[in-house]
This record gives structure tokens, C-alpha cells and sequence, in this order.
């Protein structure tokens, strides 16, 4: 079995959950003793591991989802020979669409995240999220599978797209590699960027999107414990604007206390591990999530885990074993971050209690989110739609 691998993101360009997955499948899949072929196809410049596929250049100039739409159709030109293609996110789904149609092979959609649940998108990208949101729709209705990361993510695609066939839509999860995330215990790199280890510290890791509820992590901050110390690992925001807004948010809080420190390059995991291994608790502050794979490097690390109660997440976060989920409800934000404080000072209160949370997420991932297994189920529904196209 042949398969195409289509996906935005690719070593070195990872910035969100969908490459990280993606990076790791295919390791996973290509480690299988009987697993197919993959060729994988990537957006931007030139791999030596994937076949890249740049914005064609008549299309320099255009919208950002009209150059995907066109980075798409050369991909699927360049998927012929294939038996099956995988598209990972709606900027892939085009190409897998296309290839399905043109060269009569099945198509499986990984839905790591909905463009219905993001209806902030509309103000950022006007006429983009139209296109975006169309791309994805025809894709999903057509797809011989939609593989949700979660029951919950399960649960919104035939809430978003209630004329898919539910019997299509199956769950196979997202998963952490344990050994490149695990307890590292490393004081000097934790002080390399800018962060006292002697210091009991939250920490966020996340791109600055409205998705990933950065604002309301910061609104909580002004009510932790003055000796608490908060790390924030944001960059890559979506707009101008968004990273504005936390600039703001970050200057007006290092004016009222001391410990607030912004990191706002993409640190490599090399300095990333020992940091969130560091940590006496991991927030996850997210408004919308179908998973957040975060949840998992965290829990891999040993660190505690506080989480808003969405999507996914409660699937990941064992509420009052592995972490504590704060409730989230849209039309009252402060009650939100008047939780997330709450809950983060209990652990920072209580670094043996957060200690123990830690190690139990720990074993939790060991016995239930590793790639291996869901490499296996991933593949097991290749042969799945194969089957049926027979």
C-alpha cells in the first residue's frame, strides 16, 4: 500500500498540535514491521525527507487561502501512483479531495480542529475563512473517513456536518512521544532563558491565537499568590493585533508583580523539556481544543496538568488525578479566569500534591497515548476504506 501523506506543516516548519501529529505518524507508521509506503507532501521549501510544494507564483500576491488552494492542486498532480491519501488540517484537504476525484483513490481526513468552531477566523482572514471553511466542508462530506483526534472532536465534526455518515467519522487518538518528553531536571537550562527554578512557576506553551485562551490565562494571573511565578511561551500570533493585545497584557502585568517572563521564540525541545519539567503546574487555558497534544508533552514530563473542561481535553486530563479542569463558559470570562487562578494556586500552594498529579500523568501516558498503537489504528482504517472501494 502506497500512501500520501498531505499536510501544511513539516520538519522544521512545526508551530502547532496538527504538524506535531503529523511529524509523529508517520514516524510511527514507517516504523510498523508491514506498514505501507508514505510519501509525504509539505508546504514551503525543500526537504530531504518530504516532497515540498511551494505557493505557485502567480499566486505570490494572493490571499493566503487561494495560495494554499493552489499549493493543493500541485499536490494532487504529484499524488498520482498513490493507493490512498491522508490530508491533515483544511490547508491538505483540497489536495486530498483533488486526488481523490482525479486519480479514483480513497481519502481520509484527520479533523484535528473546525473551522465552524473558529468564528473569530471571519474577522482575521474576511474572504480566506470563506474559502477555508468551504474547502473543509466539501472535503469532509466527501472523505471515505474522517478520523477524529477524540470523542469530543468526534462529537463537533457531526455536530458541524450533520449529513456525514456517522459509521465514517472514527476516533483514533493523539499521542506524545514518551522519550523525547520526559522528566528532564535541568536548573541551568530553566535559567538560560530568563526563569528562576527556585521559584514555583506556571507555565503556558501555545501559539497567541484567540483559540488557546492566552487572555484569560493573563487576566487570572493578576490573581495568583504575589510569590508565584508565571512563564509564558507564546509567539507565532495569528495577527498584529493579538500579539499587541498580549504585549499590553504582559507589560501591564510585570508592572504589578515580579516573575512574569515572555518567551516568545519557539524554543527547541532541548530547552523546552527541562522548562515545563520544571514547572509545578502546565495551564492549558484554551477556548476551544479538540484535543491539545500539549496536555500530553506536559503529562509526559511529570508536570501537573490545569486545563479549561473543553473539547477534548477531559479525555486527556483526569480531573483531580492527573490535573484539574476549570469549567469554561463563553459569556462569562471572568468566572473563567477567576477558575483557572483558583485552581492554579491550589498546585502552586501544593507542590507535593502536583508532584503526585504529575507522576500520574506520567503513567497515564506511558499505558495509553503512545504512537506505536496508534499507528496500528491508523493504518487499520487505510485497510478499512481500501476494502470498501473494492
Amino acid at each position: 500500500m502506497r500512501v500520501g501523506v498531505v499536510t501544511r506543516e513539516w520538519p522544521p516548519d512545526v508551530y502547532g498540535g496538527a504538524g506535531v501529529h503529523v511529524e509523529h505518524l508517520v514516524a510511527a507508521v514507517r516504523g510498523l514491521a508491514d506498514g505501507p509506503e508514505l510519501d509525504v507532501h509539505c508546504f514551503g521549501g525543500p526537504r530531504e525527507d518530504a516532497t515540498a510544494h511551494a505557493v505557485p507564483a502567480g499566486l505570490a500576491e494572493a490571499n493566503g487561502a487561494l495560495q494554499a488552494v493552489g499549493v493543493d492542486v500541485e499536490i494532487a498532480a504529484a499524488l498520482a501512483g498513490a493507493d490512498l491519501v491522508h490530508s491533515h488540517t483544511w490547508y491538505a484537504n483540497h489536495a486530498g479531495q483533488l486526488a481523490s476525484l482525479v486519480h479514483g483513490i480513497p481519502h481520509v481526513v484527520t479533523a484535528h480542529s473546525l473551522e465552524p468552531r473558529r468564528p473569530w477566523k471571519a474577522d482575521q482572514l474576511g474572504g480566506g475563512y470563506r474559502l477555508s471553511s468551504w474547502v473543509e466542508r466539501t472535503a469532509y462530506l466527501a472523505a471515505d473517513a474522517v478520523i477524529a483526534v477524540s470523542n469530543g472532536m468526534r462529537t463537533d465534526v457531526l455536530d458541524a456536518y450533520p449529513e456525514l455518515d456517522p459509521d465514517k467519522v472514527l476516533v483514533v487518538g493523539n499521542g506524545v512521544d514518551a522519550e523525547a518528553y520526559r522528566p528532564v531536571h535541568d536548573d541551568d537550562v530553566v535559567r538560560s532563558v530568563g526563569v528562576d527554578p527556585d521559584r514555583p512557576y506556571a507555565l503556558f506553551v501555545g501559539r497567541i491565537t484567540r483559540q488557546k485562551g492566552l487572555v484569560h490565562l493573563l487576566a487570572a494571573a493578576e490573581q495568583l499568590p504575589p510569590d508565584a511565578g508565571l512563564v509564558l511561551c507564546a509567539g507565532a500570533a495569528d495577527t498584529p493585533a493579538e500579539r499587541q493585545q498580549v504585549a499590553d497584557a504582559v507589560a501591564r502585568l510585570q508592572q504589578q508583580r515580579t516573575g512574569v517572563v515572555w518567551i516568545e521564540e519557539m524554543l527547541p525541545r532541548q530547552k523546552l523539556v527541562p522548562l515545563i519539567t520544571g514547572a509545578t503546574v502546565f495551564v492549558v487555558p484554551s477556548v476551544y481544543e479538540p484535543l491539545g497534544i500539549v496536555n500530553l508533552e506536559a503529562a509526559a514530563c511529570g508536570t501537573a496538568v490545569v486545563a479549561s473542561a473543553v473539547g477534548g481535553i477531559p479525555e486527556v486530563v483526569d480531573d483531580g488525578r492527573t490535573g484539574l479542569l476549570v469549567p469554561y463558559d463563553e459569556a462569562d470570562p471572568a468566572a473563567f479566569a477567576a477558575g483557572l487562578a483558583a485552581r492554579m494556586t491550589e498546585l502552586l500552594a501544593d507542590p507535593d500534591r502536583a508532584a503526585g498529579m504529575g507522576a500520574a500523568g506520567r503513567d497515564r501516558v506511558l499505558a495509553e497515548f503512545g504512537w506505536p498503537a496508534i499507528a496500528e489504528q491508523t493504518v487499520a482504517v487505510y485497510q478499512r476504506v481500501l476494502a470498501a472501494r473494492s
